[in-house]
């Protein structure tokens, strides 16, 4: 089944409801300009909560922009995040010293640009999560903000990279459509499940959840505490 991202998490709650309704990785922004950006120590507490109360927890994933490796490698051992997502301007360099523990997210302008940067970046994409996110393109934001990604293009990039991350402008009624026509390895949303920045419509979660996955929601079992 499609994996499953639900990012710009900001609170317990959302991230227990995400993980509940079957997602595979839950997603933090730790971009101070974002409005779903999320403090250090609440991604640790979130982090923690969620892998004693499920036996077989989501991967947590740190969306960074623009930050050293160093101090990406330090925010990694810090909160316990599994994964960091670049989307900022790093080079192929940066995302291969995070040594399989980070993908790269592009928003490239046209086909040309979307070949160019998956051949350049997916293969150092690690073997245990995403190889490459791809997003709408726009030229003066780090994020599609809400913008639908060129599903054509996105799909050409797919045959490509064999786990391909597809975000930009997901919903719960567009979500499957969308994985039929791209078939992506996943999915990612954000705002597409919000009520506001960085607070989930739980409904919504569920349903796109459901609908990426194209089967009834498998609740997770928790472990005793």
């Amino acid at each position: 089944m499609t994996i499953v991202k639900i990012c710009g998490l900001t609170n317990l709650e959302d991230a227990l409801v995400a993980a509940e309704a079957g997602a595979d990785l839950l997603g933090f922004i730790l971009y101070p300009k974002s409005p779903r950006y999320v403090a250090l120590a609440v991604i640790a507490e979130i982090v923690a909560e969620v892998r004693a109360r499920f036996t077989a927890p989501p991967r947590c994933v740190g969306v960074f922009v623009n930050e050293s490796t160093a101090q990406v490698l330090a925010t990694l051992e810090q909160t316990g995040l599994d994964l960091a997502q670049l989307h900022g301007d790093e080079s192929t360099a940066e995302v291969a010293a995070l040594a399989g523990r980070g993908f790269k997210a592009v928003r490239p302008a046209s086909l040309e640009a979307a070949v160019a940067t998956a051949d350049a970046f997916a293969q150092f994409g690690g073997t245990a999560g995403p190889r490459l996110l791809i997003d709408a393109y726009m030229p003066h934001a780090y994020g599609g903000a809400g913008q639908l990604a060129d599903w054509s293009m996105a799909a050409a990039v797919a045959q490509r990279v064999d786990r391909l991350l597809l975000a930009g402008g997901l919903t719960p009624e567009n979500v499957a459509e969308a994985v039929r026509l791209v078939r992506p390895w996943g999915v990612d949303v954000a705002s597409g499940v919000e009520q506001a920045p960085g607070r989930k419509d739980h409904a919504k979660v569920q349903a796109f959840i459901a609908a990426a996955k194209g089967a009834h929601v498998t609740t997770r079992r928790r472990s005793a505490r």
